[in-house]
């Protein structure tokens, strides 16, 4: 069986692993390979390793190290497709999904190309008499990234990317069921240029993360996963003074206006709500059809829209969306599709015991309608994260802001309308961090920043862009004056002369 490792400095001694993870094929159902889980003296051993080469790279100038980021661009986008099929092998998202999950984590190691820029600091000339005030952006130190499951390669290079180009050293835990792509990543950062021991990967669960969370060496954490786990970092990583970054689930709603383009909105939710078996934060698992006659006609053409989606081995090149990512995901998705039933939800198309010929043991869930959903239902409230759609019937505009604005959620929603007025209102209104306007999953481009509201987001600053390099880096600021003179009370200026 295939045994993954840490990617740790050399002459850091791992150990033997006193506990493995086991890593499925999603598509097949058999174990494929199983990953060391570390513990806080290995943490400690890496930490201390990359304490030795983080200076020297924080005193790189920035234009070298936005080389290094440019050599490291080259070197993904040549080994997309390996990547890609890496990566679909243990989450079992489809290649192109997997590409997708690739080339968002490349875009923002392209803003990252841009750091000599992004550090320029500000600068106010005659603050004062003769005085100059002026501000640089310095690196941390050692700093540590927890990624989820569900994007094993953009959310990595979120928090790494913009890390490492701003001075400092990463530490990445990423998910015990899907490690390789990370550790791919971190082989080919270093073949870039990257000093050995700036960016590793170690591997654990919840002892590795109350470790991270613990270790007084690491001064801020990312993390992205689960609500409730988000607020537990939070917590403690905030408790240890620490800066902590930690984004949680998701229940994201697209509102349809009556007068939207039903087949454009059928579409778009076709990809958005069973994309990647709807294991996405961004994905759109509600949508709210505003009066009776809207959701009526949106129903009518969601059905032979959702039976034609093709369920598929994560190598299927005409699939739609491939299985989830473990055995308990699946029971536990279709587990919410009963929970939904049980509350009045009316099950449109059933996804639950799906199979597909030739490998009765993946993990597949088929895609799922449930209409007449309402607030008061647990399966509403919760984050399912799979390939479920619930359609929430609105009566008017005014119940569709609402509806998401109460949601204990506030990561994305989208409106689809053709009116510019409506749009704009709800933009403003709606009690969410992300919207999309005729934009089924609006993730701003790496140059903006990513970031939700409310139970989806903990801490005061976003990922990526400008937000993201604010939370990598310390604002130093520098008040100068130079008297006249020099120092025999004179005012001349006289210019040094070689004697």
């Amino acid at each position: 069986m295939r045994q993954i490792n840490h990617f740790i400095a050399t002459g850091v001694d791992a150990g033997k692993p006193a506990r493995t993870h086991k890593i499925w094929n999603p598509s097949t159902g058999e174990i494929q390979a199983e990953v060391g889980l570390g513990d806080s003296a290995l943490l400690d051993r890496a930490v201390q390793a990359a304490k030795k080469v983080q200076p020297e790279w924080a005193a790189t100038n920035p234009q070298r190290r936005a080389r290094v980021m440019f050599k490291f661009k080259e070197l993904i986008e040549a080994n997309m497709q390996s990547l890609a099929e890496l990566l679909s092998s243990e989450h079992g998202k489809v290649i192109d999904d997997a590409k997708g999950d690739v080339q968002r984590g490349l875009e923002v190691i392209e803003f990252a190309c841009s750091i000599p820029q992004a550090l320029k600091g500000e600068y106010t000339q005659g603050a004062g008499p003769g005085i100059d005030v002026y501000s640089m952006r310095q690196p941390l130190g050692v700093c540590a990234g927890i990624t989820p499951f569900n994007f094993p390669a953009m959310i990595p290079m979120w928090m790494f990317g913009m890390a490492i180009a701003a001075g400092n050293a990463f530490i990445l835990k990423p998910s015990e069921r899907d490690p390789s792509v990370p550790i791919r990543l971190a082989e080919l950062f270093v073949e870039a240029g990257a000093p050995e021991g700036l960016l590793q990967v170690i591997h654990g669960d919840k002892e590795m993360v109350d470790a991270i969370l613990d270790h007084p060496e690491i001064p801020a954490i990312s993390f992205v996963g689960s609500s409730d786990i988000a607020q537990y970092i939070y917590s403690r990583g905030t408790a240890n003074a620490k800066r902590v970054q930690a984004f949680g689930g998701a229940k994201n709603h697209g509102i349809v206006m009556p007068d939207a383009d039903l087949d454009q909105v059928v579409n778009d939710l076709a990809g958005a709500a069973f994309g990647s078996a709807g294991e996405r934060c961004m994905a759109l698992p509600v949508v709210v059809p505003v009066g009776e006659d809207t959701a009526d006609r949106l129903r009518e053409k969601l059905i032979p829209a959702i039976n034609a989606l093709r369920v598929g081995v994560s190598n299927d090149p005409d699939a739609h969306y491939g299985p989830v990512v473990t055995p308990e995901h699946k029971a536990r998705v279709e587990e919410w599709i009963t929970t939904a039933e049980d509350e009045g939800g009316e099950i449109v198309i059933d996804g639950r015991g799906f199979t597909l010929q030739g490998h009765e043991n993946g993990f597949f869930v088929g895609p799922t309608l449930i209409d007449r959903v309402t607030p008061e239902m647990k399966s509403y409230q919760e984050e399912i994260f799979g390939p479920v759609l619930q359609i929430v019937r609105a009566k008017d505009f005014e119940d569709a802001v609402r509806l998401p604005s109460e949601h204990q959620y506030g990561n994305g929603v989208a409106i689809f309308t053709r009116n510019g007025h409506a749009a704009r209102e709800f933009a403003n209104r709606v009690n969410v961090g992300m919207v999309g306007i005729n934009v089924p999953i609006p993730v701003p481009v790496s140059y903006h920043s990513f970031g939700g509201w409310k139970r989806s987001g903990f801490g005061d600053i976003d990922q990526y862009g400008m937000e993201g390099l604010r939370f990598w880096t310390k604002n130093k600021k520098v008040t100068q004056r130079w008297p006249d003179g020099g120092g025999d009370g004179s005012n001349a200026f006289v210019i040094p002369t070689m004697g």
